[in-house]
């Protein structure tokens, strides 16, 4: 770079930085998806940004999603160390675009020691060469929760995802959402009994899964471009817009289930469906909470029984706010054993940026700090880091300033970071071991003993 050229300091398109009360919402909120998920026996893991690139293409395993490679960037006098770094060939590196992937390439490196079900969280940030737009990030913090066992996995599980699900959002307390749950096996059963081919019948469950977002027009054109009949893809449409409440639905799929060829599939879906149901009702769920949606698939492949997907009553354009599934396979595919598993995600930095801007959330102040200790007398200061520890010590935050400006400055400092009280002592209230509390909010001035300070702020907050 030439001597004196500007740099371009900017933020890359699609990598979020957030503000000090941005950042310490999305604390708050980790905090409390964290508090819930610790509540039913996840413990936490994490992995790293970077795998093997033959570890996240897998079998399939990359979906429609795009990678950033890892290559590294050699200073000029080190070009010729390029050829040794093992960067190349099988040795390709990637940064990681899910957690769920990696999460079977850990699984696999630490099997023997594990105990199995093996139930863990992870928070971690990811990677994908998405187009950057509102509500689209490169990089981004998901939530995930799985379970993986070895050969079973008890369908109560499945129910129990739902149940997590509800609880973090009513503590979140965002409004009313709705969790649609539905069962792949239903949908391949489904397309089995219209004679579809094997070969097309993932295709079309990922058509299918397209219908909220592209509408029933382009989904029959797409079924049709696939070699699908007219009268076929109205029988689809009839299907998955089968709805009522979860009875109802249920009623119907079984009725349905007696009147359709080779429904093997379609009754193993039907009865684990009902499973879970009744397993997310002994969980205490309420009936407002969930609903059974035949039009909810999932697009990834490795998905293969229970899905779900949670939309935000009213802000249905937000699109789905914590989604997964359960999968047979993908475990497995590192081990050559059948290991199922069932998970749910949270995309964490998309929806918090999108409930901000739709007035759901708010961000928090930009400090944690509840009071100011304000500075007068640099002769007192000794005092003021004293009664500032004292406060630290009852578990209030303080901030102390060192900086002897104008009582109003000092004031307005607090005020614009949210600071809601400020301690003032001078000559005389050090004399008098007290102290004057102003409440920012309110302009309400009180004199309180130094002793009864923490107490009376506690009381306040």
């Amino acid at each position: 770079m030439a001597k004196g050229e500007k740099i371009n300091f900017s933020t890359p398109s699609g990598f979020p930085e957030f503000l000090p009360g941005e950042k310490r919402l999305e604390v708050y909120l980790l905090d409390t998806i964290r508090r819930v998920f610790e509540s039913y026996g996840f413990t936490p893991i994490e992995t790293p940004a970077v795998e093997r690139l033959e570890v996240l293409q897998a079998k399939g395993n990359q979906g429609d999603n795009i990678i950033y490679g890892i290559d590294p960037i050699l200073p000029p006098n080190r070009q010729a160390e390029k050829e040794k770094s093992g960067e190349t060939g099988s040795e390709s590196r990637a940064l990681k675009f899910d957690q769920t992937v990696p999460l079977a390439a850990y699984i696999a490196r630490h099997l023997n020691e594990l105990t199995f079900p093996f139930a863990r969280y992870q928070m971690d940030v990811v990677f994908r060469g998405e187009r950057a737009k509102d509500g689209r990030f490169r990089q981004f913090r998901q939530c995930d929760i799985d379970v993986v066992a070895r050969r079973e996995l008890s369908l109560l599980y499945d129910a129990q995802m739902p149940a997590i699900i509800s609880e973090i959002f009513e503590n979140i307390n965002i409004g009313d959402f709705l969790i649609r749950i539905n069962n792949r096996k239903i949908l391949t059963g489904f397309f089995q009994s219209l004679g579809i081919e094997e070969s097309k019948i993932k295709t079309c469950i990922t058509i299918v899964d397209t219908l909220e977002k592209v509408g029933e027009a382009k989904v029959k054109k797409h079924l049709e471009t696939e070699g699908i009949s007219v009268a076929v893809t109205q029988q689809i449409i009839d299907f998955i817009k089968i709805d009522g409440n979860v009875d109802n639905v249920l009623d119907k799929l079984k009725h349905l289930s007696q009147n359709i060829p080779d429904s093997q599939q379609f009754n193993l879906g039907v009865t684990e469906l009902e499973t879970v149901i009744a397993g997310v009702r002994n969980l205490g769920v309420a009936e407002n909470r969930f609903s059974v949606d035949l039009s909810i698939a999932r697009g990834l492949d490795y998905y293969t029984g229970t899905v779900y997907e949670t939309t935000l009553i009213g802000h249905e354009a937000l699109g789905s706010i914590c989604s997964g599934g359960r999968y047979e396979e993908l475990v497995g595919v590192f081990l050559g054993e059948k290991m199922p598993g069932v998970g749910i995600s949270i995309g964490l930095t998309r929806l918090m940026s999108r409930l901000i801007k739709a007035g759901i959330l708010n961000t928090l102040s930009p400090t944690p700090a509840q009071a100011m200790v304000v500075n007068l007398q640099a002769d007192l200061m000794p005092l003021y880091l004293k009664v500032s520890q004292e406060l630290r010590k009852a578990g209030i935050n303080v901030v102390t300033s060192f900086d002897k400006r104008g009582l109003g400055k000092q004031f307005q400092q607090a005020d614009k970071q949210g600071i809601k009280f400020c301690v003032i002592i001078g000559s005389d209230e050090a004399t008098a071991q007290k102290s004057s509390l102003k409440n920012l909010q309110t302009g309400e001035q009180i004199e309180v003993s130094l002793e009864n300070l923490a107490q009376e702020i506690k009381r306040r907050l």
